[in-house]
C-alpha cells in the first residue's frame, strides 16, 4: 500500500500548483529562436563595392526599373536557379533499381552547386554567386566571367538566367566594356553613337506598333539561331545591283 501524506500537506501542494501559470517554460527555451520551415539559407550575396564607381553590383531580387527586363522571364521550375549561374541545370528525377528483385525506388539528382567568388576584370572585384561546376568549366573556356556574361548567342542568354542578366547589365555599364564596344564600332567603320540617340532609336515604334530595338533584337536572335548569313547593304552592293562596277568577261 503506497504511503499517504497528511491532509494539510496535500492542500498546500494543490494551492501552489494552482497559482503556477500553466504555460510556464524554462528560460533557455524561451530565448531559443524559432526555426524556419525551409532548410535552404536565403540568397543574400554581400557584394563588395566597385572602386571609383557609385553604381553597386545589383541584388538578385531587388527591383531595378533602369535595367531592361530579362527577355525570357523568371524560370518557372527550380526557382533557386533564378539567383545564381546555373546554366540549364535542374533537378533530375529517376529510379533506383535493385539488382536482385528489380524493385524501383524514386530518387532525384540535384545539380552540383558551389558558392564561389569569380573575378570580374571590368569591375575590378570578386563577384559572389552560386554557380554549378558545368558553368565553371564554361567560364574557364570562355576566358573569364566577363566573356561568359557578354556572350551574344541566344542559348547563352538563356543560360544566364535572371541573375546572370543583371550581372551582364552591370558590367556593360563599366568604362572598360564601354570602351571595348566603342573600339569595335570604330573597327567596323561605324560612327560612335551617344546614349540618348541609342535610347531614342530603340524606343522609336515601327509601323506594327513594336519598338524598333525589340524587333531588331528578335530578328537578330532568330538569324543567329538559324545560323543564317548576315547581308550588309552598302553603297557598293547597291551599285552592283544597278550594273555599276559589274565584272565583265574578257573578250576572246
Amino acid at each position: 500500500m503506497p504511503p499517504t501524506l497528511p491532509i494539510p500537506t496535500c492542500l498546500r501542494a494543490a494551492a501552489s500548483s494552482a497559482t503556477r501559470p500553466a504555460t510556464a517554460l524554462p528560460r533557455n527555451l524561451l530565448l531559443t529562436p524559432t526555426r524556419a520551415l525551409s532548410t535552404t539559407s536565403p540568397t543574400h550575396y554581400k557584394q563588395p563595392r566597385v572602386p571609383d564607381s557609385d553604381l553597386r553590383i545589383p541584388s538578385t531580387t531587388a527591383p531595378m526599373p533602369e535595367m531592361p527586363p530579362y527577355p525570357y522571364g523568371p524560370r518557372p521550375f527550380y526557382h533557386q536557379s533564378n539567383t545564381g549561374l546555373y546554366g540549364a541545370a535542374r533537378i533530375r528525377f529517376g529510379n533506383n533499381v535493385s539488382e536482385r528483385n528489380e524493385i524501383k525506388t524514386r530518387r532525384k539528382w540535384r545539380p552540383n552547386v558551389h558558392h564561389k567568388r569569380l573575378w570580374s576584370a571590368s569591375l575590378g572585384v570578386f563577384v559572389r554567386t552560386r554557380v554549378t561546376t558545368r558553368v565553371l568549366r564554361t567560364v574557364d573556356k570562355a576566358g573569364g566571367l566577363d566573356e561568359y556574361l557578354l556572350g551574344r548567342k541566344p542559348q547563352r542568354v538563356k543560360d544566364l538566367g535572371p541573375w546572370g542578366w543583371r550581372l551582364r547589365w552591370r558590367i556593360m555599364q563599366s568604362p572598360a566594356v564601354r570602351e571595348r564596344f566603342a573600339n569595335e564600332r570604330a573597327a567596323l567603320g561605324l560612327p560612335p553613337k551617344e546614349e540618348e540617340l541609342l535610347k531614342r532609336e530603340a524606343e522609336e515604334p515601327l509601323p506594327d506598333g513594336t519598338a524598333a530595338g525589340d524587333a531588331l533584337m528578335a530578328e537578330t536572335d532568330q538569324m543567329l539561331a538559324e545560323e543564317a548569313e548576315f547581308e550588309l547593304e552598302t553603297e557598293a552592293a547597291q551599285g552592283a545591283q544597278d550594273g555599276f562596277m559589274k565584272e565583265e568577261k574578257p573578250r576572246q
